[in-house]
């Protein structure tokens, strides 16, 4: 297995193409390239096609996937609000690689059995494929898509993000071998000797105690430990410092442990879920997420320091395992939220993963959405970079 990474800023398509290309072709040398992953800045949004056609002549790769984007990001550089073009490409020998475009009128029904998802993706879950997914967040229903994908395909490891470029529907591309689709669903299952491991950051650190529902209603937070949410807040409020006093009042998140089982739960155990409404005169808040009596959950604050902190302990904690060193390559899925407009600097999350794992090759983009697994459970995530690393089962 042998991964590389490359991406341009240059205003012309043809110039960065052109050295794209060349820097993917000197890195993998006599190598042939069975996945090319690409992702294209707004500003190519009418040259969609003739990217796709340019890299199928001139790297000839066995399958050919990617979107739109926001922002790019290649050989661990992050490109944003500018003309960005990142290519990713892997020889995966051993790896059969499946491609699927769906469109959401096509998707199984809530109660449909698993083999009906494996008939419509025409993948079955045995060998346990480990999927990419890329969706157009205009046309598609994401979240009752990857509840599908967890129903159907429960060990498997699922990760990816919403396209970004485009305001309206149609606007988006999505590439998938010698096509280009502007609404539904790509996707790659990948089978063999592959394995994806996954890092969440979600940015978020907790505050205060952890609590219990004791009452709920779908999203809304009746009580916690008996109390109404909203005079539990207050009180965390009163006794917090004047930063976290701040951050309550504009980047407030409650953190649910989604593993029943932990005994003492830490950042990173959670799944973060924004407080989306108040009610002064009930003491009840709207969550961002269906919830049930008996979960444990804890309040969380987001800002810049929080996030870098939060992503160098999960990839130092990668970095320390012995898997680590048989990684080849990997692909960020990154919030439109993060990168500069959260940090105010360039390359922050890309220069911590190279600082923690070296010079792994990666690409990715700036996601309008992110895939990822929590506590085994896959969802949905806004805010959070998510990023899947790949590594041969055996070497070859």
């Amino acid at each position: 297995m042998k991964w590389s990474s490359t991406v341009s800023d240059q205003q012309d398509l043809e110039t960065a193409l052109g050295g794209c290309i060349a820097s993917i072709k000197q890195n993998m040398g006599e190598n042939p390239i069975d996945l090319a992953v690409i992702f294209v800045s707004p500003h190519f949004s009418s040259q969609h096609e003739d990217v796709a056609q340019a890299i199928q002549k001139e790297l000839a790769p066995g399958m050919l996937f990617g979107c739109s984007a926001g922002g790019v990001i290649g050989d661990t550089r992050e490109v944003e609000h500018r003309p960005g073009l990142s290519i990713t490409v892997a020889h995966l020998p051993g790896v059969e690689l499946i491609p699927f475009h769906l469109e959401g009128d096509n998707l199984p029904d809530a109660d449909a059995s698993p083999s009906k998802w494996e008939d419509v993706l025409k993948v079955s879950a045995d060998g346990d494929p480990r999927f990419l997914l890329l969706l157009d967040p205009f046309t598609f229903p994401a979240e009752s898509f990857i509840l599908g994908m967890d129903y159907a395909f429960s060990r498997c490891v699922k990760v990816g993000g919403m396209a970004s470029a485009g305001q309206q529907p149609g606007e988006n591309a999505l590439f998938l071998g010698d096509q280009v689709h502007r609404s539904g669903a790509i996707g790659l299952a990948m089978k063999g000797n592959i394995v994806v491991d996954t890092i969440v950051a979600q940015g978020c650190r907790p505050v205060g105690k952890l609590m219990s529902i004791t009452q709920s209603k779908r999203n809304l937070l009746l009580e916690l430990d008996q109390r109404r949410p909203l005079d539990v807040l207050q009180e965390l409020f009163s006794a917090s410092n004047e930063r976290d006093q701040q951050l309550m009042q504009n980047s407030l998140f409650l953190g649910i442990v989604m593993d029943d089982f932990l005994d003492d739960p830490h950042q990173g155990d959670f799944l973060v879920r924004n407080v989306i409404g108040m009610d002064s005169q009930t003491g009840t808040m709207a969550i961002g997420e269906l919830l049930r009596e008996g979960q444990r959950v804890q309040f969380h604050l987001r800002d810049a320091v929080t996030s870098a902190d939060d992503l160098s302990v999960l990839l130092t904690q990668y970095a320390a395992e012995e898997r680590a060193t048989e990684s080849q390559g990997a692909l960020l899925f990154s919030c439109l939220g993060r990168g500069e407009y959260l940090y105010g600097q360039p390359d922050h999350d890309t220069g911590l993963f190279k600082d923690k794992l070296g010079s792994l090759p990666l690409g990715g983009f700036f996601c309008n959405g992110e895939i990822g697994p929590v506590s085994g459970t896959t969802y949905l995530h806004g805010y959070t970079s998510s990023f899947g690393i790949f590594r041969p089962i055996e070497n070859t």
